[in-house]
């Protein structure tokens, strides 16, 4: 059995994720005090008390979903003996995922990530004016042909493909007009369906160039070590282990595309047959199953969890 660990991204937060890790285990409970320190902040009571409106703002959700996702995996160190370079081939994240893969994988401490999602979260809300950007998912279409629609629907405005998810789910972004013509002409070529989605900033695309310059700035400040094991980055589709060519893509990726689709693809072509999903939700599980052909995906992010997985590694 050959494994990659992939951690979620924005949309996966929950009011009350985490708190079963935190009861259950020190090492889950060390994580969210060393955030809530980095961030001299109790991050960790509005994760699990709410209220939602609070913990879905970009600039808490980000760090939120970090600190869930590296709780997991402390406590799957110490429970289940996980060792990343050991067990692991490659790990992954979606969008803010990223920094957690590298988190887990030892290439950024977990007080700087914290810090850095804070500004990534700040940086890519005050980018554009509020109601000046959208984003809409497309789906029924394949990447190649939501491109299509991308570009004609800009007609000199930013219309770019943020997300290429997989299983023919393409989430697009730019200035509100573009998006919704983008919207419409979808419907025309065949999506099954395109809806606007409720978010509070046109993330992954052009429009996001100044909190590109703003995470280059706080890329610039912290310690960025070779990860234990590949990362596969969003903007490569392919696996990059020097600090500086870290730093490049995490810069790279606040306007560039995620590519899910072909990052899973590339990591299943590598005789990986076996994803575990760690933190908060579900949402990269399903996003496998129909990306990765045969292989084998599970979520890990309460003590039961834990626990499945103890018995899989060590069975």
């Amino acid at each position: 059995m050959t494994r990659a660990f992939i951690f979620p991204g924005q949309g996966s937060q929950t009011v009350g994720m985490g708190k079963a890790l935190a009861e259950a285990f020190p090492q889950a409970k060390a994580v969210f005090d060393e955030v809530d320190e980095a961030l001299s902040q109790k991050l960790s009571t509005l994760m699990w008390e709410g209220p939602a409106e609070e913990l879905t703002l970009t600039a808490n959700t980000q760090p939120a979903l970090m600190a869930v996702s590296l709780a997991a995996i402390r406590v799957l160190e110490a429970e289940a003996g996980l060792d990343l370079k050991q067990h692991a081939a490659y790990v992954a994240g979606h969008s803010l995922g990223e920094y957690s893969a590298l988190a887990a994988a030892g290439s950024l401490s977990i007080s700087d990530t914290a810090r850095l999602l804070r500004i990534r979260g700040n940086a890519m809300q005050n980018a554009v004016p509020v109601g000046q950007g959208a984003m809409a998912a497309l789906l029924g279409l394949e990447y190649d042909a939501a491109l299509e629609v991308a570009r004609e629907a800009a007609q000199g405005e930013v219309c770019d493909a943020a997300n290429d998810n997989g299983g023919a789910q393409v989430v697009v972004s730019g200035h509100k007009s573009a998006v919704e013509r983008a919207v419409a002409i979808a419907q025309t070529k065949g999506a099954k369906r395109a809806v606007m989605l409720a978010v509070s900033a046109p993330f992954h695309c052009a429009l996001m160039q100044p909190a590109a310059d703003a995470m280059r700035e706080a890329l610039d400040r912290v310690t960025v070590n070779a990860p234990a094991v590949p990362v596969v980055a969003n903007v490569e589709a392919a696996p990059i282990t020097d600090p500086s060519a870290i730093r490049d893509a995490l810069v790279r990726q606040v306007t560039g595309t995620v590519r899910w689709r072909e990052s899973v693809a590339y990591i299943a072509s590598q005789g990986v047959d076996s994803f575990y999903e760690v933190g908060s939700g579900k949402v990269l599980t399903g996003l496998v199953k129909r990306i990765a052909a045969g292989a084998s995906s599970a979520a890990i992010g309460g003590p039961d969890d834990i626990a499945a997985f103890k018995a899989s590694l060590n069975g």
